[in-house]
């Protein structure tokens, strides 16, 4: 992974040191609310319904064990002693004193983390597939350009103060596991006709209030115009968008308006001005970044070894568990293992700091020293020998890490929302446990199969409601808490907006429409097909005439 130089180092550092006097400046009353907000938010830092919440950065995903027992020594020493998981690959914490944030932000500069640009007006975290790097099928890594476009956009004066905030995704494999569709910038690596490596530029997607896929805008651009062209892009935004509605101030607000067509003209016609300029990329600059994502010193290994097949036959709980937490490697020998973060009765998402400390004892034996943080919100280990899984499940089972429910119903995608957010609308975490419990039973768990399901507490969307299979979204009736079911919705290469399929629920009623959905997906299923194509080849209003059903 990325390694600090000197200069990294002092920008940190200086950015601590600036903050630690804004906040004092702040509590002796010399700096107004409204002076202090956006100097918090280009620092991470929210004001929630109980408490400040702090949103510390993990460039695309990436943690070594090091910082993640800071991150374990942060979450006793200043919170709850836990923290949170994010879908832009970034952990929050909920519960810190405002006084004590300045010590948190130089305590994460010890160990190279920061949490510059995790809010406000600016590009965010530049976020890609959680097995970068290690996928079967990866065309080429995209963490090194990952990090170029990090480096790139922090701090960027021209682009720290956008219409809106700003998310890019990168995927470098043939399947899209970085949700680049739903972004405002996505980036497909793609190979053309000659078989040069380039980009395909997608502008315009986006959840919130205003859900949209996003389109492409050039098919195929060449590595080393990357810099030149997503400068062109947030100079037409930055240009053209608009301030005066935040609810229309997003990139793709601005698409839909322009047209794609006469958008990607205006980036074409600005990029007449910086193609080939200072900001091209070299073959040395791309080496000098690729090369702090080498391959780790891998053993020469059969794959599937008798051993491993012996603990799967003898082993069911274990054979269940590596059919659905592990994921293919590309080095033979070796496989990646999930460690689940949805335990029934556990907030998705939530770790505690003891689990912390543990996932980075697991990763120092196991997985070079290093994890990953996925959108889905689960721990990756990325590079584990198959003849040390049954280890990795024994450990990962006594620590609540191996709960075998990858890519199922109750692997859901949650935000934090009412017990927490000032913004959402309803609380999230009781409906996703109530869910969870309802389908609590592994055996049909495993009939239902594969099986997005995403909740949001407000329009914001941070759980990416709708582009789960099956999302639901916290609305607010006459101060009540109500929820709106989604049907249809996808990430990936087939990237969808769900559909809502008749009024909301309440909360105790959640669950029970959960179970109709479920029914009529078994009835109606042909032989091998997964829950989404089900729903797509006969519609929601069967699921609709079910659901709305007298409620039993």
């Amino acid at each position: 992974m990325y390694k600090y130089d000197e200069v990294d180092h002092r920008l940190v550092r200086e950015r601590v040191a600036q903050f630690r006097d804004q906040t004092r400046r702040f509590l002796a009353g010399e700096l107004s609310e409204d002076e202090f907000r956006p100097l918090r938010l280009m620092n991470g830092l929210y004001v929630q319904r109980h408490a400040p919440m702090l949103r510390v950065a993990i460039p695309y995903g990436h943690l070594n064990s090091t910082q993640l027992r800071k991150l374990a020594h942060i979450a006793r020493t200043y919170d709850k002693d836990y923290g949170h998981f994010t879908t832009r690959q970034n952990m929050q914490f909920n519960w810190p004193a405002l006084e004590t944030v300045p010590d948190i932000l130089a305590e994460l500069a010890e160990v190279e983390m920061h949490a510059i640009q995790t809010s406000g007006n600016c590009v965010r975290n530049t976020t890609t597939d959680a097995f970068a790097g290690v996928a079967a099928d990866e065309l080429i890594d995209p963490r090194p350009y990952c990090e170029i476009i990090r480096q790139w956009s922090t701090l960027h004066p021209e682009f720290a103060y956008l219409p809106r905030k700003f998310k890019i995704a990168v995927s470098g494999s043939l399947e899209d596991r970085a949700a680049t569709w739903v972004h405002d910038i996505g980036l497909h690596v793609v190979r053309s006709e000659t078989g040069e490596i380039g980009f395909r530029v997608i502008v315009g997607g986006g959840l919130g209030r205003t859900p949209m896929v996003g389109k492409v805008v050039r098919e195929f651009l060449p590595t080393r115009h990357l810099l030149t062209y997503l400068d062109a892009v947030l100079r037409v935004y930055n240009r053209f968008g608009r301030r005066d509605n935040k609810y229309k101030a997003r990139i793709k607000i601005l698409v839909q308006a322009m047209t794609v067509e006469a958008f990607a003209a205006k980036v074409e016609d600005e990029w007449l001005h910086l193609q080939d300029g200072p900001a091209t990329l070299s073959d040395a600059d791309v080496a000098y970044y690729a090369a702090f994502f080498t391959d780790p010193s891998y053993e020469t290994l059969a794959a599937n070894p008798a051993e491993l097949q012996a603990q799967q036959a003898s082993e069911p709980a274990f054979a269940r568990w590596l059919a659905r937490n592990t994921h293919a490697h590309k080095q033979p020998g070796y496989r990646s293992v999930v460690l689940s973060l949805k335990k029934t009765g556990v907030p998705p998402g939530d770790i505690t700091a003891a689990q912390m400390d543990v996932a980075a004892d697991l990763a120092d034996r196991y997985s070079f020293g290093e994890l990953r943080v996925a959108h889905e919100q689960n721990l990756i280990l990325a590079d584990v020998k198959e003849s040390d899984l049954y280890q990795v499940w024994l450990q990962a089972k006594a620590h609540g890490f191996a709960t075998p429910n990858i890519g199922l119903l109750t692997d859901i995608v949650c935000c934090p929302g009412g017990d927490f957010c000032a913004l959402a609308n309803a609380r999230s975490i009781p409906v996703a446990e109530a869910i969870q419990r309802r389908f609590d039973d592994l055996d049909y768990l495993f009939d239902l199969g594969d099986i997005d399901c995403n909740f949001s507490g407000c329009m914001n969307a941070c759980g990416h409601h709708h582009i789960g299979n099956i999302g639901i979204l916290g609305v607010d009736k006459n101060g009540e808490e109500w929820y709106q079911i989604t049907l249809g919705g996808s990430q990936g290469n087939d990237s969808a907006i769900g559909k809502v399929i008749g009024p909301s629920f309440a909360q105790a009623d959640v669950p029970l429409a959960f179970e109709k959905i479920m029914q009529l997906y078994l009835e109606q299923r042909l032989a091998g097909e997964r829950f989404i194509e089900t729903v797509r080849r006969i519609g929601l209003v069967p699921f609709k005439e079910r659901v709305y059903a007298k409620l039993d």
